[in-house]
């Protein structure tokens, strides 16, 4: 009866105006994030499932921290040994300045010193600043939603090996809810960004107004057919991507 009435209601918004267009559509998000890791290393823990809402900020999963905990390791190692050639060397330098001041060693052997000793702090900065690049690693181990949305795809499980350049979780923000539909060449000079429609979403029994806003060349279609994207009223109605719409445009005559 439900889908009766919204034929109906399309027919009916037709015969009103007959330059009307009658299209498909489906709902899609225009904000969709692929989540991946920056790091490889083994997942500890999944804290979503498909079909959950999160909010930005939200743990999604971690990933063990143990080959990072090595780098710190080796990182905090090699700052030790140059910290404490450091003090070596300082040692010898003050002992060596208090014997040239003797005349007892060559100035030459206090140059050679101080050089060392430059090079050791060179040395030592390095070390810090690779120290201080392993710890920032960590804030990557745990990954945070980077808005609400609605978790559409989930492809890790605990224990398996994220990898950077595979996606981990596909998260779809809910508050950028567009129509996408196509429209052929022919139609195009009668469409243009701000024109109104009525849309229809007969799963849920909505009936709104709406209005293009955005058309893009449909470079994978062969037919030469142009995708048009709509925003809508949503009614404070529960939308999700992929529900299949119903649009109706009135035609703009431009000849």
């Amino acid at each position: 009866m439900q889908k009766y009435i919204f034929s109906l209601l399309v027919i009916l918004s037709s015969i009103i105006n007959l330059n009307a267009l009658e299209l498909s559509g489906t709902v899609i998000s225009d904000n969709e994030k692929i989540i991946t890791s920056r790091y490889i290393g083994h997942i500890k823990k999944v804290y979503v499932n498909e079909g959950d809402f999160v909010k930005k900020g939200q743990l999604l999963y971690e990933i063990d921290s143990s080959s990072i905990d090595s780098k710190k390791q080796e990182a905090q190692l090699n700052l030790q040994i140059q910290q404490n050639n450091l003090n070596n060397i300082q040692t010898n330098l003050d002992r060596y300045k208090r014997l040239y001041e003797k005349d007892l060693v060559p100035k030459y052997d206090v140059e050679q010193l101080e050089l060392k000793l430059k090079n050791i702090k060179n040395m030592i900065s390095i070390a810090k600043a690779k120290l201080k690049e392993v710890n920032y690693q960590y804030n990557y181990l745990s990954i945070v939603a980077p808005n609400d949305g609605l978790v559409i795809k989930k492809s890790i499980k605990s224990g398996e090996m994220a990898m950077p350049s595979n996606p981990a979780i596909i998260l779809s923000d809910l508050n950028s809810l567009k129509i996408k539909t196509n429209v052929s060449k022919s139609n195009l000079g009668k469409i243009s960004i701000g024109q109104k429609a009525n849309v229809f979403i007969e799963s849920i029994g909505l009936k709104t107004e709406g209005k293009v806003a955005s058309i893009i060349p449909n470079i994978q279609n062969m037919t030469h057919s142009f995708i048009i994207k709509l925003s809508f009223d949503s009614k404070n109605k529960k939308i999700y991507p992929g529900m299949y719409s119903k649009v109706v445009l009135e035609m703009e005559d431009n000849e």
